[in-house]
């Protein structure tokens, strides 16, 4: 049975753009090999954290949609964890993808209008 999944991790703000097109890949792969599919990544550039984290005040964000059975969230937040370019991320298990959800969210508000 496949689930929705989204992830938001914030890497390095030190790195550069290579290095961090190249984590991206690297945990894109990660998933990918363990069988998720619908991988949908999204760059959301280098922004303010709001507390500091490992002493960053900035970091980059990258969220990341898939579809999965669920066996890799853990090794892959193991693998974050374990890594020295990732200095937070969450995973959030979906109801549904996230097109249809915020293909109901305007929906919703189109009819309320």
């Amino acid at each position: 049975m496949s689930n929705y999944y989204e992830m938001m991790y914030i890497l390095r703000p030190d790195m550069s753009e290579e290095q961090a097109t190249a984590a991206v890949e690297k945990y894109k792969n990660f998933i990918e090999e363990r069988g998720a599919t619908n991988i949908d990544i999204l760059n959301r550039g280098k922004r303010r954290l709001a507390y500091p984290v490992k002493k960053f005040q900035d970091g980059i964000y990258i969220q990341v949609n898939y579809e999965a059975d669920g066996t890799q969230v853990a090794p892959l937040e193991r693998a974050m964890r374990l890594g020295e370019e990732v200095i937070l991320y969450m995973t959030l298990s979906l109801d549904k993808p996230v097109a249809e959800a915020v293909g109901a969210e305007a929906e919703a508000s189109e009819a309320g209008e």
